[in-house]
């Protein structure tokens, strides 16, 4: 078969953020990191497409007027899907980014997220092992597959069960660092996030303005001190 006669998928990314009136807050400062709060509804990185500029990393590089001052060589070693809120640690230099970089390449640091589910999960607590995969024909998502899948391994805790709607909320310690991993670990339970986009039930989208995902808890050694920290963010929802 000749290459031209070969169907490939033509992917197109078309999405705009729209304008994010809520700031990057700084939870803690000193001269190697800083320990923030993303807003959901921003970049953690700006997109090709020049619409899409405004990012946290932008914000760090330029200031944000009357909240934060201009930090020129902040680094994200880590980011949070748009939708997001929480937790992010930065480094403030190229030595304390890479050392925090081999830390979440190791595996050393561990997060917890917040996030409420459609329903109301039969267990207070499990473990989550579906394989996830690029969906290369549904760019940006992801898709549950045990043969060609990279392991993933989410734990999760119900803190509280609501009603009027049904809805679960659920404490997540993600054990492997996959792209939107609790978005489709939630929805292979067959319990959304809420205000999900691309992982949701006929109505969950719709149960609220926002996904109700965050980044509530980071535990990770301080780069130049090999203190361990904890870093905390309160959760909005």
């Amino acid at each position: 078969m000749s290459r031209d006669a070969v169907s490939v998928p033509t992917i197109v990314d078309d999405f705009v953020a729209p304008l994010c009136s809520d700031v990057v807050s700084i939870l803690y400062q000193d001269d190697d990191i800083l320990l923030i709060n993303k807003p959901s509804g921003l970049l953690s990185l700006s997109g090709k497409n020049p619409l899409n500029l405004d990012s946290v990393h932008y914000r760090l590089l330029q200031g944000q007027d009357g909240v934060s001052p201009a930090f020129a060589q902040a680094k994200l070693p880590h980011r949070l899907d748009f939708g997001t809120s929480g937790i992010m640690v930065v480094g403030l230099h190229a030595e304390a980014a890479q050392h925090l970089n081999k830390q979440f390449q190791a595996g050393s640091i561990q997060k917890h997220y917040l996030a409420m589910l459609e329903g109301w999960l039969s267990d207070d607590q499990g473990q989550i092992t579906a394989a996830i995969a690029k969906d290369k024909n549904l760019f940006p998502r992801v898709k549950i597959c045990q043969s060609s899948g990279k392991a993933s391994v989410s734990e999760y805790n119900v803190l509280q069960r609501l009603e009027q709607p049904q809805r679960s909320l659920v404490r997540f310690t993600p054990l492997t660092g996959r792209t939107h991993q609790l978005r489709i670990h939630s929805l292979a339970m067959g319990h959304p996030i809420l205000g999900c986009d691309l992982y949701s039930s006929e109505q969950s989208e719709q149960l609220a303005e926002r996904l109700l995902l965050h980044a509530s808890d980071l535990y990770f050694q301080h780069p130049r001190t090999g203190e361990r920290m904890h870093g905390r963010c309160p959760c909005p929802f």
